[in-house]
């Protein structure tokens, strides 16, 4: 069956007839068990009232007839008083018995003092003799005593079910015997059957009516209680949203009641919960640190999105070893450390796809006895900028020095070359081309630092890429031409969306670097195409080209392929490492082809300008 909730929408009841139990059977609902429970109390009650009734109208009847037969026997003991004073013929008593048991409509017994039968009218006289001595009869003895007696029995002699009522038969107050009187109870138990028939009868009739009626009164019952049921399962599966809704006053509308203010505090509870879960999950999400929980059998509790993707970790690690997953020989003793109380740190590094260097902080959790929490931190980055930075303090060290070294040594010559002027004008030659050198140096390192902490800001707009390379190789025709190299640039090439000055100076460093290294009579040229949505831009030559293993290396700061040839033909390592972060600034890549004795091609990418 169904019933309908108020805001829950209809949810299905079981009935009580439906479900099992733990073992599989099939099990009573309240509805069946009130039922059950009533119908057995109503049929204990109709078969007490049935047994109660029969038994109270069976004691009125014999009673009524016991005060009937008592009437009687006086009767006939009067009349047999008189005869017994009168004779002692056995014949006329017996004759008197059957006359009075005619009359009175049962059986009469005539006793002599003795307990000897002397009539009786349901045995001939000549069977009298044979009769056993009454004395000892129960109503008989009373009678000889005095008193009245009657009981109820089965007959020796006829044997039915007889009730006797004696009196005593006296003469001048003396005893001289007793007068009995009997009547079969047939008609008794005749009519005591009929009553039970008829209690029977009206039991099973009553029975029909009651247990229709405790059907209906155990639907009206239980029908609350099955709807508590059905809210209580559906609130054991997570709907908190249901409500009982029970009417009225009563124990199960109370229950109801508080059934409908646990589901409510427990919503409300599982709300904040849900909350601070959201809200951790969001933290622990969002954090650039990984974050590492685990348990005290070295399982993993908890890891967050930023350790899993520097691990390169996927899926979910929850319950696998973390030692299975973080592959460190010191990674165990340090979690030691720290269940034993002590903060632990280290730095792990990691090999693989992505070597990482990962810092580790990792302390006890105070409220989970032998978990531990780690942070790590990604110092990947960090390393290698230091290791920049280093190499960035030796190269520039060491680049500084040689024209240091230079302009020094011919500062000091020149003063001893007074009597020289034409040494003097060498060596002071020297010290302007160092010292240019020193100040190609210094421009291109501060170009560098401010491109790099973004210092230049960049105004991208779209631009006519003819127009820029043709001011840029006009720039650096005459240079060419000094060393009779064909410098040239494609025309209708496609705009570009890109920062003016910052384009010129990308093209320039290219030009440059491809006039300082290819020989007399070799070609540069400028050219562009569209690819994919963006424009690549290439400073193409047939220069002596770069051999493969300097390829990956050629935009790093001061890397040269040759470098004593770079520093004597003015070069500082600097230029390709501008063109790089430039590129990368206005959205675009850099990249280079080459090959030893074909030349090279240096192009890079920019959005589309239309």
């Amino acid at each position: 069956m169904s019933v309908r909730m108020q805001g829950a929408g209809e949810i299905r009841v079981p009935s009580a007839a439906e479900g099992s139990g733990p073992s599989g059977g099939r099990r009573l609902g309240i509805r069946s068990k009130l039922f059950v429970a009533s119908i057995v109390l109503i049929g204990v009650s109709l078969a007490a009232s049935e047994i109660y009734l029969t038994r109270a109208l069976e004691a009125q009847l014999l009673e009524s007839i016991r005060d009937e037969l008592l009437v009687r026997a006086r009767l006939v003991a009067e009349r047999a008083s008189g005869i017994a004073s009168a004779s002692d013929d056995v014949r006329a008593f017996d004759r008197l018995a059957d006359h009075l048991g005619a009359t009175a409509r049962g059986r009469v017994t005539l006793v002599r003092r003795d307990g000897t039968v002397v009539g009786d009218s349901g045995v001939a006289a000549e069977e009298l003799a044979r009769l056993d001595n009454h004395a000892a009869r129960p109503e008989i003895a009373r009678a000889l005593a005095a008193r009245e007696g009657s009981g109820t029995r089965l007959s020796s002699t006829v044997r039915e079910r007889l009730m006797y009522v004696a009196v005593p038969i006296t003469d001048q107050g003396n005893i001289v015997g007793a007068a009995r009187i009997a009547v079969p109870l047939d008609r008794i138990d005749l009519l005591i059957g009929e009553l039970r028939m008829t209690l029977a009868a009206a039991a099973l009739v009553a029975l029909v009516v009651a247990a229709v009626l405790s059907w209906f009164a155990a639907q009206l019952v239980s029908r609350n209680v099955r709807q508590l049921t059905a809210a209580a399962r559906g609130m054991a599966v997570g709907n908190l949203s249901l409500r009982t809704r029970i009417p009225g006053h009563d124990e199960v509308a109370a229950l109801g009641h508080a059934l409908d203010q646990l589901a409510g505090n427990l919503s409300r509870t599982l709300e904040e919960l849900r909350a601070e879960r959201d809200l951790l999950d969001g933290i622990l999400a969002s954090m650039a640190e990984g974050v590492l929980v685990v348990g005290p059998d070295g399982r993993i509790v908890l890891m967050n999105t930023a350790l899993k993707a520097m691990l390169l970790v996927s899926g979910d690690p929850a319950g696998k070893n973390v030692l299975h997953v973080i592959r460190n020989a010191n990674l165990s003793e340090t979690l030691g450390r720290a269940r034993e109380g002590a903060p632990a740190e280290m730095e792990l590094e990691l090999g693989g796809l992505m070597p990482r260097r990962l810092l580790m902080r990792a302390r006890a959790l105070e409220d989970a006895p032998g978990s531990v929490l780690a942070v790590l931190v990604d110092l990947t980055e960090l390393r290698r900028l230091e290791s920049v930075r280093r190499d960035f303090v030796a190269n520039a060290s060491h680049e500084l020095r040689s024209p240091l070294t230079s302009i020094r040594a011919a500062a000091e010559t020149l003063e001893s070359a007074h009597d020289d002027p034409d040494g003097a004008k060498r060596f002071i030659d020297l010290i302007v081309r160092n010292a240019e050198r020193l100040q190609n140096l210094v421009d291109d390192m501060l170009e560098l630092s401010r491109i790099e902490s973004r210092e230049v800001q960049l105004e991208l707009e779209a631009l006519e890429l003819d127009a820029v390379a043709e001011r840029v190789v006009a720039h650096h025709l005459p240079r060419a031409e000094m060393k009779r190299i064909a410098l040239g640039c494609a025309s209708g090439m496609p705009a570009v969306r890109a920062d003016r000055r910052a384009l010129e100076h990308v093209l320039g460093n290219l030009i440059d670097n491809a006039l300082k290294y290819c020989a007399e009579g070799a070609t540069v040229r400028v050219g562009a195409a569209r690819e994919n949505g963006r424009v690549r831009i290439s400073v193409a030559d047939d220069g002596p080209g770069i051999a493969p293993p300097h390829l990956e290396r050629i935009f790093e700061r001061f890397y040269r392929v040759d470098p004593g040839r770079s520093r004597e033909l003015g070069g500082t390592g600097l230029g390709l490492a501008i063109v790089k972060h430039l590129v990368e600034a206005m959205g675009g890549t850099v990249a280079v082809e080459s090959r030893v004795g074909a030349g090279s091609t240096f192009y890079f990418t920019l959005l589309a300008g239309a």
